[in-house]
């Protein structure tokens, strides 16, 4: 299988994790990586709450073996603190510290953050500037972004371009405005466009849902990897599907038994690293159990039982009686 370098991590060009808040926690990283994710990156962190040592972004670091190739990834608005930020993220021995500047949502982009920074190009690269002296050679600096804040402000190419010039390692590129939120299609000429424009490696993201997905970003862009995101929601075996698509294999996807069994594994997973009582861990985990019922039949009154789940036991049982109705049709 073909392996890509980017900023010293060599991996196979299949695809990698997206960071997501609220979701791709240790689990869903770990079990990503085993269903054969190439590289992870943490969830969201605070540059301003990290320097402030709030303990909710210290957890968002940590960094298990199994978990490597792993980026962490900061968002902020302010130099001074995106530059202390990274300091701090120096011990966790990242591979990479990845800035954010494409998330859509009000609250990071009302503090100038996020995909705002797309409307604030000299702000955005006096971030990177900063965040790559702080690293000081130790980490590759990287950055994900949007293609513009919005349809007719279309700016990838020209602002990918100052992020490469500022010392950004590689570069990931969603294939959608801050407008669109995750609505609508994912444009991936924009991709293809910072692709052309720049020399340091380019990740494509925004509707990689299935291994043929997979190989038409690969051929319309000329992305260096691709990364998928929302479609890994109960189905991690997409990176064994695109993995099997690149290399002409075969893939063949899980039974209904083997799905919600790896559900139930996946919560095991998620309770054995919260420090958080049953209960309180099991509402974090429900979003997964909907997602691994999704487009099964007969599955939405089942889908009601899972926003419900108050403990390991009731998912047991969620599945038991799902599968025996499936048995039944």
């Amino acid at each position: 299988m073909k392996q890509i370098t980017l900023a010293g991590i060599t991996v196979p060009q299949t695809a990698a994790l997206a960071p997501m808040a609220s979701v791709a926690d240790t689990a869903y990283r770990l079990l990503c990586r085993e269903h054969g994710a190439c590289m992870v990156t943490g969830e969201l962190v605070s540059a301003k709450g990290l320097c402030y040592g709030s303990r909710g972004s210290a957890e968002l670091c940590r960094i298990t073996d199994a978990e490597r190739p792993m980026g962490l990834q900061l968002f902020g608005a302010e130099p001074e603190f995106i530059a202390e930020a990274v300091r701090r993220l120096l011990p966790f021995r990242p591979d990479f510290i990845d800035l954010n500047m494409g998330c859509p949502v009000p609250k990071v982009v009302n503090q100038g953050a996020g995909a705002a920074l797309l409307k604030t190009p000299e702000l955005a690269g006096q971030l990177m500037r900063e965040a790559v002296k702080a690293a000081d050679g130790a980490c590759p600096v990287t950055v994900k972004m949007r293609t513009g804040w919005d349809a007719e402000s279309v700016c990838a190419a020209e602002f990918a371009k100052r992020m490469e010039a500022e010392g950004a390692a590689f570069i990931t590129v969603h294939g959608r405005t801050r407008t669109q939120f995750y609505s609508g299609n994912a444009d991936w000429k924009p991709i293809a466009a910072v692709k052309r424009a720049v020399k340091v490696p380019v990740i494509g993201n925004g509707d990689v849902t299935d291994g043929e997905s997979a190989l038409r970003m690969y051929a319309e862009t000329g992305c260096d990897l691709v990364m998928a995101g929302r479609a890994t929601y109960g189905n991690p075996w997409l990176f064994a599907e695109i993995e099997a698509a690149v290399s002409g294999g075969t893939f063949t996807p899980p039974d209904a038994e083997a799905r919600l069994n790896e559900m139930l594994r996946h919560i095991r997973m998620i309770l054995e690293r919260s420090e958080k009582s049953e209960r309180l861990t099991m509402r974090e985990a429900r979003k997964h159990a909907l997602w691994y019922l999704k487009g099964y039949p007969g599955a939405s009154a089942f889908r009601g039982r899972s926003a419900s789940l108050e403990s390991y036991a009731d998912a047991e049982q969620l599945v038991r009686d799902y599968l025996a109705y499936y048995a039944a049709q």
